[in-house]
């Protein structure tokens, strides 16, 4: 890719495709300081960080990592487009062209490798973790629970963030590199685990004896939960230096990436977007077809990549044309041809989504302004689209965005919107962040109803 003559079509066409990477990350960077400042300077009064939905915490910090991560990656580009156009030499040396010497020295390619995976492993954490905060407010929502350790959860994609950032040359165990370095991304990669793994057993708390609504987002929310269970198992294998060189360009790294990464992205994407779809269009979708879009997304799914574990077990590489022109690959045929019928049947469901996504514009079932019983402010906008999004002022917050089947509340769900003096019944003392004003008024309620019961 270093040099534009290696072969036809490595010209003018993948120059001014290193130009397109250079404009998408520029966009991306304007898009992600837009993201980080509007959440530190335009939250609505009373909206403090810990009064933030779990899904505006991911976007946060995913803008972060996009703003910090990818102008690696424009480093990576220009000293290729350098090399390509302008005879330097960042990542040639002792390239023989048919029978032509070429001049250049010093490079690395290896450099490249660095360059791109430092960008490149952040980057798998920007595609999930907004999924994983829209997971978050589903399965909170639809477990008409609290989220199980909220602070945990945020400390947690704090984690993930920091750490995302040293984990990058676990992508190389097979360069060459230094065995201590080697040792040192793979304590580091074993490590990104417990965050990841927070994340995963306060879904399942929060899950724990709730009062489950199996909405298609719930199941869509549910299913990125397995996939990031058992694809983020994998990653475990591969993140053992000793092991990656066996597994390592194999299917089964196809396998561990497209289960924890592809898979439980798409899965939030879609949790999401059955989840929002009545405040982004005032009406619902068809609920028979969104079970059968999961059902059948979702077993596929699996079928398509949970076989190919046991193809990189086995040595098959990926990125082949034909492995099958290996002896010992034979056995595999029956299996690859189980996957593709898989990944054609999962396409065919995504028919039956798309369909229901546009149908239901024009002929679903009209939305309530609060369909799902939900607490966070998006849900105390009119149906209608205003500009502004609410009509006259601007609304106040007075809590965190997961109360739900509060002990002493009259219903199981308490918008931020509703001040605590209109819940004194179901008040508790940690909910006031030390605000001595509001305690004093609680503890004053309180001594009231003691005193009335006691006449």
């Amino acid at each position: 890719s270093a040099l534009p003559t290696a072969i036809p079509g490595s010209g003018l066409g993948m120059t001014l495709w290193l130009i397109s990477m250079v404009c998408f990350v520029t966009s991306q960077l304007m898009g992600g300081i837009n993201y980080v400042a509007t959440i530190l300077n335009m939250r609505t009064k009373g909206m403090d960080f810990w009064k933030m939905p779990l899904t505006i915490w991911s976007l946060f910090l995913t803008a972060i990592l996009g703003i910090l991560s990818f102008p690696v990656l424009v480093a990576g580009v220009v000293l290729l487009v350098f090399d390509r156009s302008f005879g330097t030499s960042f990542y040639l040396s002792d390239i023989v062209m048919g029978t032509q010497v070429l001049p250049n020295e010093g490079g690395s390619p290896i450099l490249w490798q660095h360059l791109f995976w430092f960008l490149g492993h952040p980057e798998v954490y920007i595609v999930i973790m907004p999924a994983l905060g829209i997971s978050s407010e589903v399965i909170s929502v639809n477990s008409r629970k609290p989220i199980f350790g909220y602070h945990a959860m945020v400390y947690s994609l704090i984690g993930i963030t920091v750490l995302s950032f040293i984990v990058w040359g676990h992508h190389m165990f097979v360069t060459g590199m230094n065995p201590l370095l080697g040792g040192v991304f793979m304590i580091t990669t074993l490590i990104i685990a417990v965050p990841s793994a927070v994340k995963t057993f306060n879904y399942l708390a929060t899950l724990w004896r709730g009062n489950i609504r199996f909405t298609p987002a719930m199941l869509f929310a549910i299913g990125l939960v397995s996939f990031f269970i058992s694809g983020g198992l994998t990653g475990i294998f591969l993140g053992n230096a000793s092991l990656d060189i066996n597994l390592h360009d194999t299917y089964f790294v196809v396998a561990h990436f497209h289960l924890v990464m592809g898979s439980a992205a798409i899965f939030g994407m879609l949790a999401g977007v059955y989840h929002w779809y009545p405040k982004l269009f005032g009406r619902m979708m068809n609920a028979k077809l969104g079970y059968l879009h999961f059902w059948v997304t979702f077993i596929c799914a699996y079928l398509v990549f949970f076989p190919l574990h046991f193809l990189g077990l086995d040595g098959v590489p990926r990125r082949y044309y034909a492995f099958t022109e290996f002896e010992f690959m034979q056995k595999w045929v029956t299996v690859n041809v189980l996957v593709t019928w898989s990944a054609i049947v999962a396409a065919l469901a995504q028919v039956a989504f798309l369909f229901n996504f546009f149908c239901s514009i024009f002929k679903g079932k009209v939305a309530t302004r609060n369909p799902w019983d939900a607490n966070t402010l998006e849900w105390t906008t009119p149906v209608e689209h205003l500009h502004g999004n609410w009509p006259g002022e601007i609304p106040t917050v007075y809590r965190w965005p997961y109360d739900y089947s509060k002990p002493g509340a009259i219903d199981d769900f308490i918008p931020q919107t509703i001040p605590f003096s209109q819940t004194m019944s179901s008040n508790m003392p940690h909910d006031f962040e030390g605000n001595a004003e509001s305690e004093r008024i609680q503890k004053e309620w309180i001594n009231q109803r003691e005193e009335n019961a006691q006449d």
